[in-house]
């Protein structure tokens, strides 16, 4: 009964552990979508009015307000994402360790 119990914690950790690595990898794509949000933004600030939009394979001239608003929405949308991973991320990682934490009493218990 312990072994197949552990079997199931252990087969548990190991989802866990590739859900974390999962979420990690999004949100290394946020930030980096973020990063170049910012970035972009930064540009239309130091811009002249002529700014240019890229959809598809074709650049459009845009307006300087609409195109920024645009982007500081989707900069909101993306923090907010990112603030929700790193929810999960945390309760991930607090499962993770209280899986390891029990793997490591039962070892002890499992050797005397």
């Amino acid at each position: 009964m312990s072994k197949e119990l552990d079997a199931n914690k252990i087969q548990e950790l190991q989802m866990l552990e590739q859900n974390l690595q999962n979420l990690l990898l999004q949100k290394q794509a946020f930030q980096m979508e973020l990063s170049e949000t910012e970035s972009a933004l930064e540009e239309i600030k130091k811009s002249g009015e002529k700014v240019f939009k890229v959809i598809g394979q074709l650049m459009i001239q845009t307006e300087k307000a609409s195109i920024q608003k645009e982007l500081e929405n989707k900069k909101k949308i993306i923090e907010a994402r990112l603030k929700s991973i790193e929810k999960q991320e945390s309760i991930f990682s607090e499962k993770i360790e209280g899986l390891r934490e029990e793997f490591m009493k039962s070892m002890g218990k499992g050797q005397k």
